[in-house]
């Protein structure tokens, strides 16, 4: 179409093993002389380097040259501004997918994974070499999309998150968090190591660890299922805490509130990014529940 613009591609990346090495050691010989005095090596890490940076250019070379591209770091992601039309790539682990989606609005998301001897590829499903079809076959409308449900926590100051994984909402140290948890039409004052709101997709992960540790029944959702199930982590009984409403699931439409009875240091952050979180004062409402949008995930 005459005068439409070429499409953007935004890599999303972070940072290696080997990489955060020499960044803290400075040199590459500083960081092996740091290992070898510890009875370890870098090899390992410096293959995994390159086979991340050989997939980033696969990445790279095979975006046509008339199109659009940047490239943008995990930890950058909270400043980053995504355009309507974007196609987002992401290169790296499962993780990195989820720490995308939050920042996005249906933008489709390919992840390709550059190390399958090391990621499961749940969600970074493509190897390198397919992504210039994926990309030709987006543009014509022919992909594979799933969308996959995604959680939304809402202060009530207006301030929310998303995530894909979970939210976690606790104290942002090792302290008891305090608070009176509301699930349907039952209220509790607990004192706990904080609590979960995980999605299907998540449900692979933190959840299914939580389920499988205390032999919980409760059925996980699955990841384009609208539900969500909770978890409330050590809950302490006290003449003043409880710990009867410790799991449960959240259908769409309802919701899970939590009222903060911490004087400092609650906090909500989605999918482990805890630098991107919400501050939850005594006697702030959050309310978590099913979000609106979802993620598009390019499957085939």
């Amino acid at each position: 179409m005459p005068g439409r613009r070429a499409p953007r591609v935004v890599i999303v990346t972070r940072s290696t093993e080997y990489e955060r090495l020499i960044e803290h050691h400075a040199t590459a010989g500083q960081a092996r002389f740091f290992l070898r005095q510890r009875s370890l090596g870098t090899t390992d890490i410096e293959r995994g380097y390159g086979r991340a940076s050989g997939s980033l250019l696969a990445v790279e070379q095979a975006i046509p040259t008339a199109w659009r591209r940047n490239q943008v770091l995990r930890a950058d992601l909270d400043r980053f501004l995504f355009e309507p039309d974007d196609i987002v790539v992401a290169v790296g682990q499962d993780g990195l997918v989820a720490n995308v989606s939050k920042y996005l609005q249906g933008q489709p998301v390919i992840g390709i994974n550059p190390d399958p001897g090391r990621n499961p590829g749940v969600l970074v499903r493509h190897p390198p070499t397919a992504i210039g079809g994926l990309l030709a076959r987006l543009v014509e409308g022919r992909a594979q999309v799933e969308e996959r449900v995604m959680v939304e926590a809402r202060l009530d100051d207006g301030q929310s998150l998303r995530a894909l994984n979970e939210v976690f909402i606790g104290h942002h140290s090792h302290q008891s968090a305090r608070y009176r948890l509301h699930w349907l039409e039952k209220e509790e004052r607990q004192s706990s190591s904080g609590l979960i709101v995980t999605t299907g997709t998540g449900a692979t992960g933190w959840a299914s660890s939580i389920l499988r540790e205390r032999g919980s029944q409760l059925r996980l959702p699955a990841p384009t299922e609208e539900r969500l199930a909770f978890f409330v982590r050590e809950a302490w009984p006290s003449p003043a805490t409880g710990t009867e409403l410790t799991e449960g699931s959240i259908q769409a439409g309802e919701v899970l509130e939590i009222r903060s009875e911490m004087d400092e240091g609650g906090v909500a952050f989605g999918d482990g990014i805890e630098a991107d979180a919400l501050q939850l004062l005594w006697g702030q409402r959050l309310q978590v529940g099913v979000a609106r949008s979802r993620m598009q995930l390019v499957v085939g």
